[in-house]
């Protein structure tokens, strides 16, 4: 099940400063971050192993989860945020601000067979994430 956390951030007159830490399980492996993606989703799988933690250092954008049970949609808006997803967490991001970075840190390397493509069998909303302009 995915959750949303909000980071420890200190605040100074010489700026803020937000430290991720402690966050998802085993060190962290592997760094990337989607820019300049506009409202093409992004994603579409979950994996075997990997755990992710996703951060909109910029902008904002929406991801969708469904995790075998519940779907859920969250907005990432702000760099205190940080959604963390299990391996069995299938997701899609989408609907990325012009300004948008996104930031995911996960625990494992990439490895083309930890990504699973297919969604669960009862997901209902698939259809309506993928056409970003339906909500």
């Amino acid at each position: 099940m995915p959750k949303l956390y909000e980071l420890k951030t200190f605040e100074s007159n010489k700026g803020n400063l937000t430290v991720f830490e402690g966050i998802i399980p085993g060190m962290i492996q592997r760094v990337f971050y989607i820019y300049e993606a506009g409202y093409t989703p992004r994603a579409g799988h979950r994996h075997h192993q990997s755990w992710h933690a996703l951060i909109c250092l910029s902008g904002s954008c929406r991801v969708y989860n469904h995790d075998g049970v519940k779907e859920d949609t969250f907005s990432l808006t702000n760099p205190r945020q940080c959604l963390v997803l299990e391996p069995k967490d299938w997701h899609i991001m989408d609907r990325f601000s012009s300004d948008a970075i996104l930031l995911v840190v996960s625990n494992e390397l990439y490895d083309k067979d930890d990504y699973i493509y297919e969604p669960y069998p009862n997901s209902k909303r698939i259809g309506s994430v993928l056409m970003v302009d339906s909500e």
